[in-house]
């Protein structure tokens, strides 16, 4: 069998249960009586040491081992759990981590963990408590159970095989027939074949398997399988070292004899006569292919995990199709041919279908992002001594995995703002009549075309005196205007460069770099963010997110020989106005757009189109916006709304201002995509 066809399953799995460890540790840290939580955090540890150790990760192994000895105690009730041994296992978890992230990213999974697991010890030692032997421990739920049974051989062998199995007992080997039954619940047979398989090859050479290996590696068997061996290692090692595998429930080997080996098989030939045996035959093809059947049919229900990489391939020749597709719609519009008009629409229908498949399937619970939160939230508030609760709501929400790849960080920035400013110590809480525990709040929803997530605590809120106070000394108001800003406009200025009220700066934050990457990240992936706060009542942070990023649609207009495209979500509308209309602000060209005052810009003086200006009394503007600030953009002609493929301008072309990608249009040509938020300030 393949050796590394499985890493990245184990990549995956390790991440799952970590995963799911840290999850149950916060749990448990909440209620420290509930066994069936240190059960929980118990089997996931102990599956991970089994497929760390089979994978060869010894360090993974021997700290996860150490680890499963301390949960153990505790489920016992030898050790009473504490938040300092919270925090102990929590050091272990991360270390975990990196080993399996190391992994990822081609390591070879060593890493410094004898501190670690000295403190584990430490720890199961001090309360006077023995460090259980391993076949000694029981298992929670699931418990597995190790037999060993001599009896009739399972298998039958050729005259070929037979001489195979002669030979190797003239050189000292001894042959076993070896059952391995997994767990019910097990999704990933093949994964757990090949740990077994590769516990078997390192002890000896495997002959013969029932079902063969190609039907184990399509997971084509119920729960067990048999395999032949030849080894020098004693029945019991083989049983041992195979019941390390997760989820196997139970191993039988049998030791072939040779003289046994010979009477079975003039047994079974003797008991069935010749007409029977081709009968048996056909019996048997005709139960394989039922049972073939019935497993794909089962099949059909299962999920199966797919490379990431393939549905980006996938996505990028669907880009593709739909550059072809509107080249195709282009000729069609040309030739008015009534054949080609049906077939080019029922292909735009098709291929929209077949978009719409595809983007659901980039799409990932933005659970992913969320669920490595409570962690950090808990160790922030620790750190700080502060009491926090945090919730989390709609992490089933989905997003595209380009956003959700970039969601991440911001959503970290903005948390330890709210821990380290928003919320208030304990004892300043009870003074001012609050819970002396804070809370933050963590909500994902969808919204027609987009993802809302909001951060909402119920700390001290914003100091707008303050925020105005810093705003004016650097610059960024002046005293006269100060009285006509809205709490809006005050509270946006905590987005500036350099920005910060925190009386002192702390490792969490407070030095005013951050919450401008933040709001420019969240502009990069074509959002926004808006920020509401009430003294001593708390802050929102609300931040609006695309479904997707690849395909978008944009409204085209023309400049001179030169087409752009401008995304719908930042057009407001589009209009034709009146060189007359236009008006002038600090010789700045604006006009009146329905009471306000927006400026003009000149699209073909931004990107210096070459061309003659046009003697035209009438001018094309399409209004854009950022949040609440708004432009008129003012363009030759609109072409139309159409769907469009984003691409990047490559490394050569990285700062080229206002642009934030190209696309190939229908008919070949390329057109710019305009970045609405560079043009305005």
């Amino acid at each position: 069998m393949e050796m590394n066809q499985y890493l990245e399953v184990f990549i995956e799995e390790s991440r799952e249960h970590l995963q799911n460890c840290n999850e149950q540790l916060l749990q448990l840290e909440k209620n420290p009586d509930n066994l069936a939580i240190v059960s929980e955090v118990f089997r996931s540890a102990h599956t991970l040491k089994g497929m760390s150790a089979t994978m060869g990760y010894d360090d993974m192994a021997n700290l996860t081992h150490q680890m499963e000895n301390v949960l153990d105690e505790i489920r016992n009730g030898k050790l009473p759990v504490t938040s300092e041994l919270i925090d102990l296992i929590f050091i272990a978890m991360d270390q975990l981590e990196s080993i399996v992230e190391s992994i990822a990213s081609g390591g070879d999974g060593t890493a410094d963990v004898q501190d670690t697991m000295d403190q584990l010890k430490t720890v199961g030692t001090k309360g006077g408590l023995s460090v259980p032997d391993e076949g000694n421990r029981k298992e929670g739920k699931g418990k597995i159970e190790t037999k060993e049974e001599s009896g009739s051989l399972k298998l039958t062998y050729d005259s070929y095989e037979r001489t195979v199995l002669e030979q190797s007992y003239e050189q000292g080997y001894s042959a076993y027939e070896i059952t391995v039954t997994l767990r019910s619940e097990c999704l990933l047979k093949s994964a757990r074949v090949y740990m077994v398989f590769n516990i078997l090859e390192k002890l000896g050479d495997i002959i013969k398997s029932k079902p063969s290996v190609d039907q184990l590696e399509e997971e084509q068997f119920d729960l067990d399988f048999t395999v032949t061996v030849l080894t020098r290692d004693s029945k019991n090692d083989l049983v041992k070292k195979i019941m390390k595998v997760s989820e196997v429930e139970s191993v039988s080997a049998t030791k072939i004899a040779l003289n046994q080996l010979q009477n079975e098989q003039n047994k079974k030939e003797q008991s069935i006569p010749q007409t029977d045996r081709v009968k048996k035959r056909d019996t048997d093809t005709t139960a394989r292919g039922q049972t073939d059947a019935k497993k794909q049919k089962g099949n059909l229900h299962k999920t199966i995990r797919v490379n990431i990489d393939r549905l980006d391939e996938l996505m990028n020749l669907f880009e593709e199709l739909v550059i072809d597709r509107g080249r195709l719609e282009q000729i069609s519009k040309e030739l008015s041919h009534p054949e080609l008009t049906d077939t080019v629409e029922k292909m735009s229908r098709v291929s929209s279908n077949l978009q719409s498949i595809i983007l659901t399937m980039r799409m990932v619970p933005v659970e992913t992002v969320f669920n490595r939160f409570p962690k950090m939230v808990r160790q922030l508030a620790r750190e700080l001594q502060k009491k926090i609760n945090l919730q989390i709501i709609g992490q089933d929400t989905e997003l595209d995995r380009t956003v959700i790849d970039q969601i991440g960080d911001p959503i970290v920035h903005l948390l330890r703002n709210s821990i380290d400013h928003g919320i208030e110590m304990p004892e300043e809480r009870i003074k001012k009549g609050k819970p002396e525990e804070g809370s933050i709040e963590l909500k994902a929803y969808h919204s027609g075309n987009h993802v809302f997530i909001e951060i909402t605590d119920d700390g001290a809120g914003i100091d707008r005196e303050k925020v105005l106070e810093k705003a004016v000394r650097k610059g960024i108001v002046t005293e006269e205007k100060i009285a006509r800003l809205t709490d809006k406009e005050v509270y946006d200025f905590i987005f500036s460069s350099g920005f910060s009220t925190a009386e002192k700066i702390t490792d969490i934050s407070g030095r005013g770099v951050g919450l401008d990457v933040v709001k420019n990240t969240i502009e990069s992936l074509g959002g926004a963010i808006t920020v509401q706060s009430e003294r001593n009542r708390g802050t929102r942070f609300t931040i609006q997110l695309p479904l997707t990023l690849t395909i978008i649609s944009v409204m085209l207009v023309e400049i001179k020989q030169e087409k752009y495209a401008i995304p719908l979500t930042s057009i407001i509308e589009t209009a034709i106005i009146k060189r007359s209309e236009i008006q002038y602000a600090h010789e700045q060209p604006v006009i009146d757009f329905r009471g306000k005052v927006v400026p003009l810009i000149y699209l073909k003086d931004v990107f210096q189109v070459p061309g003659e200006e046009l003697a035209d009394d009438f001018l094309s503007i399409v209004i854009v916006r950022k949040g609440e600030k708004m432009a008129a953009l003012v363009v030759d002609s609109f072409i139309g709304q159409q769907e469009i493929v984003l691409k990047s301008l490559g490394n050569y072309l990285t700062n080229v201002f206002a642009i934030s990608g190209a696309t190939i249009l229908g008919n070949g040509q390329v057109a710019l995509i305009i970045d609405c938020n560079a043009l305005i300030k």
